[in-house]
């Protein structure tokens, strides 16, 4: 958008109202910043609702042969005092290990910091050192003095200059640095058979292998997890912790100081890394409890594998028993009166009895009724 007017805080204004889409939201100037290439930014407070701490910004390009202003771009510029939502963090460093399902893999990162390359093997120097290179070559001109003519005057000469004390002296330092370069040799083989051993030990020649920021992590995360010392079942656990626990297998390396893994079956840790201080409850020197019978024997409340046999009067004595007895319970009736209504009762079922019996054996005789309709009756009647 090309402007004519020589304003350019008009031009700027105008074009961030444009951009609020209402002029109420643009307000006083607040700075002009000079830019490369003839640009310059025009501030202006932001009233949009929700926008404190915002200005509008209106970016215009001054033609300095034409001297004409052009609006290049306006928009929001958020300021220190804004209120602005957090910044924004990859997927990969929002996730927990809880987000992972079996199937899911996020990889590894080429330079993660977690990770160093492995033990190297390399080959050794061709280069000597020239101290170590010393004692050859005396021992190269003493072999050489050695096969040389004794006659020759020269060599006569040469060995016969200074005392025997001193050509002795000479021998003894070179067969001391003799000694020294020899221990001196002794001493790398032997540090190398320890690298090796370290190396077959703790599987360092992997192409990469744990660095010190990834066990330090590793070691907070663990300790300050649900298996290490500060769990619900340390503190319940009476003081067995785990480093005095048969079931405790530790751990290599510098982890070895302060974890290891649980090999119990009956633990909830079972298979998994805990810390020499953590408890689980089910330490190996606890004794198990005494046991109980499962199963408490008690008399029967009711006896069916026997059958008990009761003797009883005939049927007609024990309906008289009966009856006197439910109305010797009676406590409403004179003793006078219960005794009168006994008898009375007893010659009402002597009455009866004979009437069912002639009944009886009436009808037996005709043959108009069969035995038990009879017996029915009769058991009716009492």
């Amino acid at each position: 958008m090309t402007e004519t007017t020589q304003d350019p805080r008009s031009i700027a204004r105008d074009a961030a109202a444009e951009a609020a889409q209402d002029a109420q939201l643009v307000g006083d100037f607040v700075e002009s910043i000079d830019m490369d290439g003839g640009v310059t930014d025009f501030r202006f407070v932001a009233l949009n609702r929700g926008y404190e701490g915002w200005q509008w910004s209106a970016m215009l390009y001054h033609d300095v042969e034409l001297d004409r202003w052009t609006v290049n771009e306006t928009t929001l510029i958020p300021t220190d005092a804004a209120l602005r939502p957090p910044a924004w963090v990859p997927w990969k460093d929002r996730l927990t290990a809880a987000d992972l399902s079996v199937t899911d893999s996020i990889g590894t990162e080429p330079d993660d910091p977690r990770l160093e390359d492995g033990f190297r093997r390399t080959a050794p120097s061709l280069e000597k050192d020239p101290s170590d290179a010393q004692p050859s070559n005396v021992q190269s001109s003493a072999e050489e003095s050695s096969d040389a003519d004794p006659s020759d005057p020269a060599q006569d000469s040469g060995t016969s200059q200074g005392p025997a004390g001193e050509e002795n002296g000479t021998n003894a330092a070179q067969t001391a640095a003799a000694a020294d370069s020899g221990s001196e040799e002794a001493e790398p083989a032997a540090s190398q058979s320890d690298v090796d051993e370290m190396v077959e030990e703790f599987d360092l020649s992997r192409r990469h292998v744990m660095s010190l920021l990834g066990r330090s992590e590793t070691a907070k995360r663990w300790y300050e997890g649900p298996r290490g010392p500060k769990s619900l079942s340390t503190k319940t656990a009476a003081g067995k912790v785990c480093s005095t626990c048969g079931f405790f297998i530790p751990l290599k390396g510098d982890l070895n100081v302060l974890f290891g893994v649980c090999a119990n079956k009956w633990s909830p840790d079972d298979g998994r890394v805990v810390s020499i201080d953590h408890g689980c409850g089910e330490h190996s020197e606890i004794e198990p409890p005494e046991t109980a019978p499962l199963w408490v024997q008690s008399e029967p409340a009711f006896d069916d594998l026997h059958i008990d046999v009761v003797a009883q009067a005939p049927r007609e004595e024990r309906s008289e028993v009966e009856l006197i007895e439910k109305l010797t319970d009676t406590d409403d009736l004179e003793p006078a009166a219960t005794d009168a209504r006994s008898e009375e009762h007893r010659a009402a079922i002597g009455e009866t009895d004979v009437a069912a019996a002639s009944d009886a054996n009436a009808a037996e005789l005709q043959g108009t009724a069969p035995l038990s309709e009879i017996s029915e009756e009769a058991s009716d009647n009492e």
